[in-house]
């Protein structure tokens, strides 16, 4: 096994919350991904944090996976898949968490393989005038975006600061606009100072402006995932 392949290793471990498939060290861990939450003690939960209904023997009490809050079984039946951090099977959930995981599904779907594709952009550094057509796709550990032309760029996901999606066609009437590019903020590692890429969609063929607005559309979603795990 070569160094990076045992790094991203991963093994199956066993919390109150259900069976999970985590990376063995904590340094591979994907950037999207959440931490379980802790459970509210029982014995601070004698009413559904939802309803309030009282729990007794009849009326059991369960914990949302994604919250850890306290509720009944009306409150809490749903099982939904929570990729984020790492379930094998779904898990149970409150209804408002439930609906958030399902939105996140997409993205584990569809957008995240959108990003591991790729898709071709020109790339200004800086206040360069000059830009470099490359093809930019998200690693297949997730960990960092990799940018490939004649030169090679790697950058970290988690020291990305921001990410501004470059649109057209957006009207004050609220017509369509269409994502054309971004300009990404980022930290080389062991220094503070922000470095800057503008990416620029391709204009020779109409089937990659469609491949790069729907990779920026995934890169925005990524982004917000992003920035939660950090606000955890």
């Amino acid at each position: 096994m070569s160094g990076c392949e045992a790094r991203d290793a991963k093994k199956l471990v066993r919390s109150p919350s259900g069976l999970r498939m985590v990376p063995e060290h904590r340094s591979a861990r994907s950037p999207f991904g959440l931490d379980e939450p802790p459970w509210v003690p029982d014995k601070e939960c004698p009413r559904c944090m939802q309803c309030d209904t009282k729990f007794d023997f009849i009326t059991r009490k369960h914990h949302c996976r994604r919250c850890g809050k306290c509720f009944c079984d009306k409150c809490c039946s749903k099982k939904v898949p929570l990729p984020r951090m790492c379930f094998v099977d779904p898990v149970r959930q409150c209804a408002e968490c439930a609906l958030v995981s399902q939105k996140e599904t997409e993205f584990y779907d569809k957008q995240l393989k959108v990003l591991m594709n790729g898709a071709t952009f020109f790339v200004t550094l800086g206040t360069s005038d000059k830009s470099e057509l490359m093809v930019c796709r998200l690693s297949n550990n997730q960990r960092y975006l990799v940018l490939d032309g004649d030169s090679h760029y790697e950058i970290e996901i988690l020291q990305i600061s921001t990410v501004q999606i470059l649109t057209e066609g957006f009207t004050p009437g609220g017509g369509n606009s269409r994502a054309i590019g971004m300009i990404l903020q980022y930290k080389v590692p062991g220094s503070e100072e922000l470095k800057q890429m503008k990416f620029t969609a391709s204009e020779d063929f109409s089937c990659n402006k469609k491949l790069s607005a729907s990779w920026l559309a995934a890169m925005h979603k990524a982004t917000k995932l992003l920035y939660e795990s950090r606000d955890q």
